[in-house]
């Protein structure tokens, strides 16, 4: 099955890379300008995690324009499951731009969608990881999830902290069309964590790591911090909603 996935990279890199360099690339650097700051922190070859926060369905356009290597994310498997023209639309630009179904029901179809990020890492690839597990409802950096810290462990592979500044005001969770404004990526020294790597199973040893990934974007992005899981904070958010109608 990795040579399956590795295959299957390897026939869409010709597709990103083009798409990238005339269409995508192109337009984004245009029409919003963005700013990089620390890309000298990404290596030209190996793999690595970025880890980023999570401000807007937009944030995984930006990274890949601004890394000049291909990157891989582990995308919500929801992505895959839609229906119509657009499902078949979306299954396809996924699939051929190398992306990864991430299962965040928990359990082991989360832990399958583990194993194939772990598949790639060893694949030497750059694995693009949003430690909140969703976007945030209001601009604050949330609790990060372990599966960052399971993935970097397991792989023994750097982290590299990074974080978007203004994509939350390209495009807000409630909004299709993006709006015109300038965006930055900072990103920061690879972290490593080779003296966790005989506690890959523990979880006491995957919060520290967590918690070590999280203060560094924390301390790059300037966002105000939040010791729970954005998921959490966005089921409150919705509750009170309701209540309001």
């Amino acid at each position: 099955m990795p040579a399956e996935r590795k295959r299957l990279h390897v026939g869409s890199l010709l597709f990103y890379n083009n798409a990238k360099r005339f269409l995508v690339g192109p337009a984004v650097n245009t029409i919003f300008r963005p700013w990089v700051k620390g890309l000298d922190n990404v290596p030209a070859e190996g793999a690595a995690i970025l880890a980023c926060n999570h401000l807007s369905f937009s944030d995984s356009v930006f990274i890949p324009v601004a890394i000049p290597r291909p990157v891989r994310f582990l995308a919500k498997n929801d992505y895959w499951k839609r229906k119509g023209v657009s499902g078949l639309w979306s299954r396809w630009f996924f699939d051929i731009t190398g992306q990864i179904p991430m299962d965040r029901s928990g359990g082991a179809a989360s832990q399958n969608s583990l194993d194939n990020g772990a598949a790639a890492l060893g694949n030497g690839d750059l694995l693009g990881i949003y430690p909140e597990g969703t976007r945030s409802p209001d601009g604050r950096l949330y609790r990060g999830k372990l599966g960052v810290a399971q993935l970097a462990l397991r792989a023994q592979v750097p982290v590299i902290p990074m974080a978007l500044i203004g994509t939350d005001k390209v495009q807000p969770i409630d909004r299709n069309i993006p709006r015109i404004h300038r965006v930055g990526l900072i990103i920061g020294e690879p972290l490593h964590f080779e003296g966790y790597y005989g506690n890959v199973g523990d979880r006491f040893a995957q919060r520290a790591v967590t918690d070590q990934i999280m203060s560094q974007i924390m301390r790059l992005s300037g966002q105000e911090y939040v010791d729970v899981y954005a998921s959490v904070a966005k089921q409150k958010l919705e509750a009170q909603k309701r209540e309001q109608k």
